[in-house]
């Protein structure tokens, strides 16, 4: 489809393809203490090097026993054993929840159903073998997969890993992500802007989006739209650079140099994706490095990241991201443009979605206010209220 002011527009999975295919990316690894792996990207497979439990271990604080000892047991008939040091026929010893079940006890008696009376032990209730015994492998068995390549290590990963005595483990090495602002009507944190005049903040948005998703981010200084200072940066910082993201400037107006620049120096691979917010959104190979050119306005940068640049880590690092989302209703009807994939900010209530933005890709405080977004497809005018669809989250 052709649209004033770019040659052509592609569909989203049109750039996807184009871009993510122009790759080989090469995982790098390396081997990180567990102290040090929380959030991290396993590199390869986990196993597990031995069972647990390891040993056969009492689910509640109690009596080890010989199970026949109990049976028949009831409140008004309680069964009368003798409590020693080793279990046998007739004899029960104490255990604490979490301790060793001896080899010669098959059960495990819940103290609360039984009165000991010096080194007497009335039972009042039966318990069959196995009961409240947790037999050995019972939660993990040796050699069984506690995480596969691709997953994300979160708290209880480390929680089992420990148990299980495993202090290293192999992940990807975060792929740096360099970010550079661009604009000449952008003035660094801290300044005072004035009339036509914004404060830098689409870098350090970028900069913690890309480590949410497990880059190694830099931000850079505000770059100016001019070609030869775009051309400077874009040649100092592909060496040294897993990817490099630039926002502003992507557009098709006079300043809006960054596509020209890209052009000459590697190869623009897609400018114009039919996507609202972020139209004007290129993307480029520059000596194999991967570069994504993003719209200066704030939403449509964000939204522009979690299309591309989300994914591109996630490449780089072999994460099996798992997108989330969930079944919402819409409240009211959404309307859309036809021939591109909306993607409107909304609010839930009791698991209904009401439209907060569908377009101004300038008003940042429509994400922070939203919950989500949903997406229309882009050969449809909108959503009609009552139509279940899905959620998005925008990490």
């Amino acid at each position: 489809m052709k649209e004033k002011g770019f040659k052509s527009l592609v569909t989203l999975e049109e750039a996807r393809d184009k871009f993510f295919s122009s790759f080989d990316t090469v995982e790098k690894t390396t081997t990180l203490p567990l102290t040090k792996a929380g959030g991290r990207i396993t590199a390869e497979e986990i196993l597990a090097p031995r069972p647990a439990p390891h040993y056969r271990r009492a689910a509640m604080d109690g009596f080890a026993v010989v199970a026949s000892d109990t049976f028949g047991a009831s409140q008004s008939s309680p069964n009368r054993i003798r409590v020693g040091e080793k279990v046998e026929p007739g004899v029960a010893t104490p255990v604490h929840t979490g301790g060793l079940v001896p080899e010669e006890a098959d059960g495990v008696l819940k103290i609360e159903e039984t009165k000991k009376q010096a080194k007497k032990l009335d039972v009042y209730s039966s318990v069959a073998p196995g009961d409240n015994v947790s037999p050995i492998g019972e939660d993990v068995k040796r050699g069984d997969t506690l995480l596969e390549k691709g997953n994300e290590i979160n708290p209880a990963h480390l929680g089992l890993l420990r148990s299980l005595g495993v202090e290293e483990v192999p992940v990807a090495e975060k792929p740096v992500i360099t970010v550079i602002p661009t604009g000449e009507e952008l003035v660094s944190p801290g300044e005072e802007p004035g009339p036509g005049q914004t404060i830098q903040s689409n870098g350090i948005m970028i900069a913690e989006y890309a480590r949410s998703c497990g880059g190694s981010p830099v931000e850079d200084e505000v770059l100016s739209d001019q070609p030869d200072d775009l051309k400077k940066a874009l040649s100092q910082k592909v060496e040294g650079s897993d990817a490099i993201v630039f926002t502003g400037g992507s557009s098709v107006g006079r300043r809006d140099r960054i596509v020209e620049v890209l052009e000459k120096e590697g190869e623009v691979l897609v400018h114009g994706v039919a996507i609202q917010p972020g139209k004007p959104l290129g993307l480029a190979a520059v000596e194999e490095v991967p570069v994504i050119a993003l719209p200066g306005y704030p939403v449509a940068t964000l939204a522009g990241a979690y299309f591309f640049l989300k994914p591109l880590i996630a490449q780089m690092t072999g994460w099996q991201a798992r997108e989330k989302t969930t079944t919402v209703q819409v409240a009211k009807k959404i309307h859309s443009p036809l021939g591109k994939l909306s993607l409107v900010r909304v609010t839930v209530t009791e698991g209904k979605a009401y439209p907060l933005r569908v377009s101004g890709s300038g008003v940042l405080s429509s994400v922070t206010r939203s919950d989500g977004f949903v997406l229309v497809p882009r050969d449809s005018e909108g959503l009609a209220a009552g139509k279940e669809t899905e959620l998005h989250y925008w990490r």
